[in-house]
């Protein structure tokens, strides 16, 4: 919407107007309300969720074991200060010794989508690759949070109309994107 028209509904009456100025594509990835149930609409961004934990290289392993919870899904994302994704440590990765340094045993250069991933095809790239969650980055590598694939096909059913009511759908976390990432 243009500044005009939301100055508009603002003389009208409306009390909460914002110039987005993203289009349709962006304000769907990051996972804002959207009408309609084609899986046109569907993108990583609406099933968005916080990463189980992120840590940097220098973390130890005693302490990434501390904060992920046990299991196969749980990934640390290792970042840099700026929130850039270096790679990813997966619960089996950890080592028996906890004194050891992240950059030592983690993944480099882990597989990562953009927001505005088309949902249906990614959660089947997933499941060929076994993959239980990807991590979500901006073009320019800093990290927004992860896809889970069971969220992603529970909400893919859910807006198809195959699914129970009572589904919810993933709310994104982090900070909104800025426009120069």
């Amino acid at each position: 919407m243009s500044p005009r028209a939301a100055w508009r509904l603002e003389a009208l009456g409306f009390r909460h107007v914002y110039h987005f100025v993203g289009g349709k594509a962006e304000w769907r990835e990051r996972g804002l309300p959207t009408e309609g149930t084609g899986l046109f609409q569907l993108v990583a961004g609406q099933v968005l969720r916080g990463p189980t934990a992120t840590c940097r290289p220098t973390t130890l392993a005693g302490l990434v074991r501390s904060e992920l919870p046990p299991g196969p899904d749980s990934i640390c994302a290792v970042t840099n200060e700026a929130g850039i994704v270096l790679g990813r440590v997966r619960w089996k990765d950890l080592p028996d010794d906890d004194d050891v340094a992240v950059e030592e045993f983690m993944q480099i250069g882990p597989a990562t989508v953009r927001p505005r991933e088309e949902l249906t095809g990614l959660v089947q790239r997933m499941r060929g690759a076994g993959a239980k969650s990807l991590l979500v980055t901006t073009p320019k590598g800093r990290l927004l949070g992860i896809v889970n694939r069971d969220d992603a096909e529970r909400f893919a059913l859910e807006r198809s109309g195959g699914a129970a009511k009572g589904a919810g759908r993933a709310d994104p976390a982090g900070e909104p994107i800025s426009p120069e990432d």
